[in-house]
């Protein structure tokens, strides 16, 4: 960690489809060095959830399609990490409230840390001014493609631990919104990943 500020680690658990949208982290990257004067490793690293090096990650992406359903040490891992002040940012990739992946994350919320800790957090939160400015998060063009819930998902939900965001919970499906060679980003009048600057920044604490 020590010649970078930032890592991107992704977490791979046993009972769901952990690895989708591969594209996505190296355009997050990119944005990074693009926007950013952190020392940014190009290299995303993928970490089993259940092995303790998580625990040292600055940064955790989780995501999605189908059931999540934590081992033992899968569990205990994750709640540590997040006791520790870590970040996880985790992205239903069904963008779909009632579809598998939604369902089952948030009953493991529940398991973890209580019923009611996963809540909607307002739409002028830190978050959406940690770096560029939103006023809350951004639609993805996804949500309306006809799979999933076919709705635009207005807010994210997350776990505060000490008056911070330690996981953040999105139904919009970023990372496949986020899913292209970074190169092509010259094609969008307004640069998508821009948000994802946001919530790398805020999770480094911004």
């Amino acid at each position: 960690m020590a010649r970078y500020d930032f890592y991107f680690t992704r977490l791979m658990y046993e009972s769901g489809d952990w690895d989708v949208d591969q594209r996505m982290p190296s355009n997050i990257l990119h944005s990074l060095v693009q926007y950013t004067t952190l020392r940014v490793d190009p290299v995303e690293r993928i970490v089993a959830l259940s092995d303790p090096v998580m625990l040292e990650a600055p940064f955790c992406y989780l995501a999605g399609h189908k059931l999540v359903q934590f081992t033992e040490a899968e569990a205990a891992n994750f709640r540590q990490y997040v006791a520790n002040g870590g970040f996880v940012f985790v992205d239903d990739c069904n963008h779909d409230i009632d579809g598998l992946f939604a369902q089952s994350f948030e009953r493991q919320m529940a398991q973890l840390f209580g019923d009611d800790e996963l809540k909607k957090i307002p739409n002028n939160h830190l978050l959406y001014r940690s770096f560029f400015e939103f006023d809350g998060p951004p639609t993805t063009s996804v949500e309306l493609n006809g799979w999933g819930d076919d709705l635009v998902h207005d807010y994210l939900k997350a776990i505060v631990v000490r008056d911070r965001i330690a996981v953040l919970y999105s139904n919009k499906d970023y990372g496949c919104e986020w899913d292209y060679d970074f190169r092509n980003k010259r094609w969008y009048a307004v640069d998508n990943t821009r948000f994802a600057v946001n919530i790398i920044m805020y999770a480094l604490g911004g």
